[in-house]
């Protein structure tokens, strides 16, 4: 891990280590990860009260590619100012909403349809993912995560890493996005799902824009992200 990062990291929440949940890219095969964190939410809630939840445990949760939401998920406040979703939220959201975001063409033509596609753009067009993500997420900022979010993405106008960070938003306020976007950017893997663009706005004023695909093109491993 990089020191300029070390230097930014808060003390430990318990105890004298830092504690990092780091979860690799990986598509639809996020439901795995998903269904280990649920069973260790529960095994955490044997010990602690069933209102306990990932983030209580974790100093830092960095993930990328679709786990990206799956750290705003665990992360992100409700009203209560307790994490949105518990951990088996999670593999429910999968299961429920996987289908909708990949379908699948059936009939004769499917495979030249399926070939047309990748010649011509992205296999899928993303409208359901938006919309689902934006509607789970709603408004909710980076900067409002109930433990220190890192979410990696890649720029492909700018052609470099963006890192998203609960770190960085106290310094850069360009990178207080919704997490909705960020979310949506870091799970549009190239050739499947379209490039996600968004601007927001800089403490001059001014609007900066991205143009964000998958973040495991640069740091599917999300610990990399610390060394940029």
């Amino acid at each position: 891990m990089a020191k300029r990062w070390l230097s930014i990291i808060q003390p430990p929440t318990y105890g004298d280590s830092i504690t990092i949940l780091s979860i690799d890219g990986g598509g639809i095969r996020g439901i795995i990860p998903a269904t280990i964190l649920a069973f260790l939410e529960s095994q955490l809630q044997k010990l602690d009260g069933e209102e306990m939840r990932i983030a209580d445990y974790f100093d830092v949760i960095a993930e990328t590619s679709t786990k990206g939401l799956v750290t705003a998920m665990l992360t992100a406040p409700g009203d209560d100012n307790r994490p949105l979703f518990a951990a088996k939220d999670i593999t429910s959201f999968y299961l429920e909403h996987c289908t909708k975001i990949f379908p699948q063409r059936r009939g004769p033509f499917a495979s030249c349809l399926k070939f047309l596609n990748a010649v011509v753009g992205p296999k899928y067009n993303g409208k359901y993912l938006h919309d689902v993500v934006k509607r789970k997420l709603g408004d909710k900022s980076i900067a409002e995560t109930l433990t220190n979010a890192v979410i990696p993405t890649f720029d492909i106008r700018r052609l470099q890493p963006i890192i998203f960070s609960t770190y960085q938003v106290k310094s850069h306020k360009s990178k207080n996005a919704v997490l909705s976007d960020i979310c949506i950017g870091t799970s549009a893997a190239p050739t499947y799902l379209p490039a996600h663009y968004f601007e927001t706005k800089g403490s001059n004023g001014k609007l900066k824009s991205y143009h964000l695909v998958d973040g495991g093109v640069a740091a599917n491993n999300p610990v990399k992200a610390f060394d940029y």
